[in-house]
């Protein structure tokens, strides 16, 4: 009999290693972020937010077997200016680059950072994305 063979939530594995990792930097600009799966409710300029990390999955990219599969993830840092948003964004890249874990084995830069404008929000930000291997598990 096959082994039912099922891929953990690759969305939900980043934004909890970067929480992790982010919780320790001494860097300014990492001071007090936040971290999340969904865009916040009210950006307006009135109530800043910022840091924020956005981490979202964009896709799965087929797989050929069953014993890896690829997610695109979209991270997006909102920020008080650009140049801030910018070197978090890159923090954040550099420290997906060299996890390796018990979900997401392994990743590898995909676009980005690039820097824009929230319209909602006016707030600078940047981002990017990795390519993600994850690991599967059995169920």
């Amino acid at each position: 009999m096959k082994r039912l063979v099922v891929f953990p939530d690759a969305q939900s594995a980043a934004a909890d290693i970067l929480r992790q990792a982010l919780a320790g930097r001494s860097e300014v600009f990492a001071a007090a972020v936040t971290v999340g799966t969904l865009v916040p409710g009210d950006r307006s300029p009135e109530t800043p937010r910022t840091p924020y990390v956005l981490v979202r999955k964009d896709s799965d990219l087929p797989h050929s077997s069953m014993a890896n599969a690829r997610a695109t993830l979209r991270i997006t840092v909102w920020h008080a200016d650009a140049d801030q948003a910018h070197d978090l964004a890159q923090l954040c890249q550099g420290l997906l680059i060299v996890h390796s874990g018990p979900v997401i084995r392994g990743v590898r830069p995909g676009t980005g950072p690039l820097a824009a404008v929230d319209e909602a929000s006016g707030f600078d930000l940047s981002t990017f994305t990795v390519l993600a291997n994850v690991r599967p598990a059995t169920a």
